[in-house]
């Protein structure tokens, strides 16, 4: 294995089996950039507080933009990227470098990064988010007068307007986005830490205005201030902002699982309510007609995964006393996976949601079942005086006779009605077996 960041009270060399089990490099490497920005901003604070000289300052800043900028690719023979980036800044700056780590651990360091990479993902979260919610809402306005049948336990239960089922999803991403705004404005960006009780350089000094930096090394992020820590001991051993980056996307996830599950089920032959782009689908090696909704299929199975990713990491925090603990080295793999994951399904829902089309005619066969009306029929009794629990049982008996002798109520005679209330006038109960009327008899709901 390459340098180490420590070694200087150890005579063995480190078992090649041990070396190998606890590496990171090759997952840890995503923290490059945010790495390197903490160490522009930690170069700056030493020479304010004194440690190092002007062009000293500026000499490894360079050098640190520059490996920045490049395209960093792992060596997997160092132990972590943290290594690597100080073997790489050696190399161009000299003995100089080996100052860099005054007043500073890996502790404070991976911290540092980890929480600028959960801010940057979040915000790309959040955009990607806002990108499908505004593909959602182009759908419902293109369908807007569409009427679909509503299901509660995967039955027929009453008509719905499309545009509504699709407002319900892009409430539950709106939900979402203030959800990661929120883990994004928790997360506070600190150093000073050390490695457990602090560093000897003045608090003042840790109040850095970091944007210019960021942008140089092409992270998006505005606003980002350093400030202080509050408390050495906190920084080094909180993951809190982990568990709610994994919960929000877990969260998220669910959302997007639910919604392609309705959509898996509606492309299929037995519903056909949709149809989905082929360039969205894949197709059978062995039956030529298939048109599978794989990635759909995919998206769905994907949330059990972030649930996974979410209760392994708190299962891994649970027992580590404080403060820092190499545990906390296992936090990387799921946090990385579950924003990747996340990220991808949205792009390409997005590109779905685009695309997709909706079957007028399918969904209109299945509006022509005379069930969907039965709570429509239960309150024009209600209207007419009867207890809402009398007509309930009124309406049930209605249709079960219906099915029971393969008619329907619409076909039923006035004399035939009256056995079950003679509060039944045909001519009315006929014009309720409309879904445009059922959908417009709702009042309650303010769709603003």
């Amino acid at each position: 294995m390459s340098k180490k960041l420590w070694g200087g009270r150890f005579e063995k060399a480190t078992n090649p089996l041990v070396e190998e089990f606890t590496k990171s490099i090759h997952y840890d490497y995503k923290l490059a950039k945010y790495d390197i920005l903490g160490s522009i901003v930690h170069v700056g604070i030493l020479g304010s507080a004194g440690y190092l000289k002007p062009k000293e300052v500026s000499k490894i800043q360079t050098a640190l933009l520059k490996i920045g900028n490049g395209r960093f690719t792992p060596d997997l023979s160092y132990e972590d990227v943290h290594s690597q980036i100080q073997d790489m800044l050696e190399r161009q700056v000299g003995d100089l470098a080996l100052k860099l780590h005054t007043a500073r651990s890996r502790n404070d360091q991976v911290v540092f990064a980890t929480k600028v990479y959960c801010k940057d993902n979040l915000a790309e979260v959040a955009a990607l988010c806002a990108g499908v919610i505004d593909a959602l809402k182009s759908l419902a306005k293109a369908n807007s007068g569409v009427i679909i049948p509503g299901f509660t336990h995967m039955q027929h239960a009453q008509p719905i307007y499309l545009k509504d089922y699709l407002g319900a999803y892009i409430m539950m991403l709106e939900a979402s986005v203030d959800k990661v705004k929120i883990a994004v404005s928790d997360i506070k960006l600190t150093m000073g830490a050390g490695a457990v009780a602090g560093t000897p350089i003045d608090a003042k000094h840790y109040n850095v205005s970091m944007g210019k930096y960021a942008k140089k090394l092409g992270i998006g992020l505005t606003g980002l201030n350093l400030e202080p820590t509050k408390n050495s001991i906190y920084t080094v051993s909180d993951r809190s902002f982990v568990a709610e980056a994994l919960n929000v996307t877990a969260i998220i996830a669910t959302h997007l699982s639910r919604f392609a599950e309705d959509l898996i089920i509606w492309s299929t032959k037995e519903f056909d309510f949709v149809d989905i782009d082929e360039a969205f689908c894949t197709g059978s090696s062995l039956m030529p007609q298939k048109k599978n909704a794989d990635a759909l299929e995919l998206i769905r199975a994907s949330a059990g995964k972030l649930f996974g990713n979410r209760i392994g990491f708190l299962a891994v925090m649970k027992g580590l006393p404080l403060s820092y603990n190499r545990d906390m080295q296992l936090d990387k793999e799921p946090l990385f996976d579950s924003f990747e994951t996340v990220i991808g399904e949205l792009k390409v829902l997005k590109g779905i949601f685009k695309t997709l089309k909706f079957n007028e005619d399918k969904i209109e066969t299945q509006l022509d079942d005379e069930s969907l009306y039965a709570t429509d029929i239960v309150y024009y009794l209600v209207d007419k005086g009867a207890a809402f629990k009398t007509a309930h049982t009124i309406v049930g008996k209605l249709i079960k006779y219906t099915i029971d002798n393969s008619i329907e109520v619409k076909t039923m005679t006035q004399h035939e009605l009256n056995i079950f209330s003679d509060k039944f006038v045909k001519a009315e109960i006929v014009k309720l077996f409309d879904p445009k009327i059922s959908v417009e008899s709702k009042k309650s709901i303010n769709r603003g």
